[in-house]
C-alpha cells in the first residue's frame, strides 16, 4: 500500500470510530421534584397514580426520567427546607401537593418551572395571574369547585331528611372560603336548611366550634376547613363527631379513612395522574405561564359505615348505592 493510500485508509478508520463514540454521548435523563407535606403511606395511591400517569407518556423511571420525593410528614415547617433542596438538585419541573407545598416552591424559585396539584384558589393564593393564562413558573390543577359544597349539603339533607340546621366550619383567612360559604348558603336557602357558621382559625378552635355547633342545635356538620387543619386534625374531629352523634361531611377521603363519616370531592388520584401531563408538555418547552390551570373533573363520593353505627344513624339505600367506595 502506499504512503498516500495509507493516510488515507488511516483517516477513514479514525472517523468511523468518531461516530459511535458521539452517538454514546449520555443524554440527560429529566429529574422531577415531588414536593409533599404528608407521609408517604398517607398519599401511597396518589403517587402511584402519578407513575402511572407518566408510564402512559411513555416515561420510564430510572431510565428516561428520575423523581426525587420529598415528604414534610405532616411537620409543614420542614417544607421550605425540602424545597430549597429540590431547587439545588437542579430539578427540571417541582410538583406540588397542596398550598402549602406550593408556597413553599414559589418562595424557593421563580425559575423552575412548578405543577401544582390541588390547590382550592390558585388566584387567590397568588400563584398565578389568572387559571387561563397563570403567568409566572406556576400551572397545574385546581380543585376549585365552589358548587360541590352545595352538592355536599344536599348529599348531608340525604343522608340525614330532617336536617333543618347545619354547622359549617370554615377558615376566613382561607382563599376561596368566602365564594365556597354562599355556595353552601345558596344550597341550604333552596332546602330551608338554617347554616351556622363558625370561623376555625387553627386546630385548637375545633373542639370550642363542635361545643357551639351543639349549643346552636346543629344537626350535622360541613367541613369546608383547608386542608393542612382537616387532615392533622381528622382523627380529632371524628371522635368530636362520634361524642355528639353528629353526621359530618368532609371534602377529601383521607378524613372518612381516619374514621369519619362520609366524604364528597374531588378525586385525588385522578389530579395526580393528569400532573403526569404537565410534566411532560414542560418537558418539551412548553412554557407555564402558558399553560392554563385545570379544574377537577372526577369526584367521588366514600361512607364509612362504622362510622355512621358509632352514632345510630342508617344511610339511606339510595345513598350507598351512589358510593364510589365503601368502608365497613
Amino acid at each position: 500500500m502506499s504512503k498516500r493510500n495509507f493516510v488515507f485508509a488511516l483517516g477513514a478508520i479514525f472517523l468511523t470510530l468518531s461516530f459511535p463514540c458521539e452517538a454514546q454521548q449520555p443524554t440527560k435523563i429529566p429529574r422531577i421534584g415531588r414536593l409533599i407535606g404528608s407521609s408517604p403511606s398517607a398519599v401511597s395511591t396518589r403517587y402511584e397514580a402519578f407513575r402511572e400517569g407518566l408510564r402512559e407518556l411513555g416515561y420510564v423511571e430510572g431510565k428516561s426520567i428520575v423523581i426525587e420525593w420529598r415528604f414534610a410528614e405532616e411537620k409543614l415547617d420542614r417544607l421550605p427546607r425540602l424545597a430549597a433542596e429540590l431547587v439545588r438538585l437542579k430539578v427540571d419541573v417541582i410538583v406540588t401537593g397542596g398550598s402549602a407545598p406550593t408556597r413553599a416552591a414559589k418562595e424557593a424559585t421563580s425559575t423552575i418551572p412548578i405543577v401544582m396539584v390541588g390547590d382550592n384558589d390558585p388566584v387567590g393564593s397568588g400563584f398565578v395571574a389568572s387559571l387561563a393564562r397563570p403567568g409566572g413558573n406556576i400551572t397545574g390543577l385546581s380543585t376549585l369547585a365552589p358548587e360541590l359544597s352545595g352538592k355536599r349539603l344536599e348529599l348531608l339533607k340525604e343522608i340525614v331528611p330532617q336536617l333543618s340546621r347545619v354547622a359549617v366550619l370554615g377558615t376566613s383567612t382561607q382563599p376561596g372560603n368566602a365564594q365556597i360559604l354562599r355556595e353552601v348558603e345558596l344550597a341550604a336557602g333552596g332546602m330551608k336548611v338554617k347554616v351556622q357558621y363558625l370561623d376555625v382559625l387553627s386546630s385548637k378552635d375545633i373542639e370550642t366550634a363542635f361545643r357551639a355547633a351543639v349549643k346552636g342545635r346543629a344537626e350535622a356538620v360541613l367541613i369546608i376547613l383547608p386542608g393542612r387543619v382537616a387532615t392533622s386534625q381528622r382523627t380529632e374531629i371524628a371522635e368530636f363527631a362520634v361524642k355528639n352523634r353528629l353526621p359530618v361531611m368532609y371534602s377529601g377521603r383521607t378524613s372518612v379513612e381516619a374514621g369519619g363519616l362520609v366524604s364528597y370531592g374531588v378525586n385525588p388520584n385522578d389530579l395526580d395522574r393528569r400532573a403526569a401531563t404537565y410534566v411532560d408538555k414542560i418537558l418539551k418547552g412548553a412554557n407555564p405561564a402558558d399553560l392554563p390551570v385545570e379544574q377537577p373533573m372526577k369526584f367521588e363520593l366514600i361512607i364509612n359505615l362504622k362510622a355512621a353505627k358509632q352514632i345510630g344513624l342508617t344511610i339511606p339505600p339510595n345513598v350507598l348505592a351512589r358510593a364510589d367506595r365503601v368502608i365497613k
